[in-house]
């Protein structure tokens, strides 16, 4: 048994006297009540490509979850970045709905 580990073979911790530069961070995570909130979903129909489909599935199996869940997620990710508020629209949305 070598002077750096212990009885139990782990390694010691050496501890010094230095100084710990510690700063505060604000609390990111949700609290619980958002945590369990479900969102109300709506059934729709949509095709696909076949690799994507594939691509989820494998990507899926990997995480252990469902592709589905992994397509919606991406979906609301794309929709939180670059939804816009209600009554601000692009002059591109504005100009499809006149000459649509």
């Amino acid at each position: 048994m070598s002077a750096k580990t212990s009885k139990a073979g782990v390694a010691k911790i050496k501890y010094t006297d230095e100084p710990i530069k510690a700063r505060v961070i604000k609390d990111f995570l949700p609290p619980p009540e958002e945590l369990a909130f479900r969102e109300e979903g709506v059934k729709v129909t949509l095709a696909l490509s076949r690799k994507s489909v594939e691509f989820f599935k494998s990507e899926a199996l990997k995480h252990h979850t469902q592709y589905q869940r992994m397509i919606r997620k991406l979906i609301d990710t794309y929709v939180d970045t670059y939804a816009e508020s209600p009554g601000t629209r692009s002059a591109r949305t504005a100009r499809k709905r006149v000459d649509g």
